[in-house]
């Protein structure tokens, strides 16, 4: 298991639909986009934004809950990735005991982003779904320079004459 940051919540360009995009907190730090709901997205987003509801929302409501009969939520894990569906455990420790309970990955991150508890990844999932992050890009007046290249561009250069830029003609070799 990889422990992993949100990065935040994008639309998909083409359809619009909400995607969670999970970074591996150390290593690789391979992105994880995991399409979600509206409504789920909806919740993440407010509760990242620190935001409280009038009334309490259903992932809320499950916090609550789990505080109500001794519990606190130690992590969400994404476990498996099956046919293109993920799959998830949140993890609630009560006196004596720690219960695995299957959920989306959208509802155990939910649930965890109100707790404060950690999300995790499996391996086998950032290697089948997750993607290599893009390079960094060059920063103004920062450019990438194969010297090599460069001295072979000066010595192009420095053979240039202003004849060079006339009409061809027959008498020029053209291997010059």
């Amino acid at each position: 298991m990889k422990e992993v940051t949100l990065l935040g919540i994008q639309l998909e360009a083409t359809t619009g639909s909400p995607v969670l995009v999970l970074e591996e907190a150390e290593g690789r730090q391979r992105l994880l986009p995991l399409f979600i709901g509206a409504p789920e997205a909806a919740s993440i987003a407010l509760a990242l934004s620190g935001a409280e509801p009038p009334r309490p929302l259903t992932h809320d409501l499950l916090v609550h809950t789990i505080d109500a009969v001794g519990g606190h939520v130690e992590r969400a894990e994404v476990t498996g990735y099956d046919e293109g569906m993920f799959l998830a455990e949140l993890v609630v420790a009560v006196p004596g005991a720690e219960h695995r309970i299957d959920a989306r990955p959208s509802d155990a991150i939910a649930v965890a982003i109100r707790t404060g508890a950690p999300v995790f990844v499996d391996d086998d999932v950032l290697d089948e779904a997750g993607a290599e992050p893009p390079p960094p890009e060059p920063e103004d007046g920062e450019h990438e320079v194969d010297e090599a290249e460069l001295d072979e561009f000066r010595a192009f250069l420095e053979d240039l004459s202003p004849d060079d830029f006339t009409e061809p003609d027959d008498t020029v070799d053209p291997d010059r």
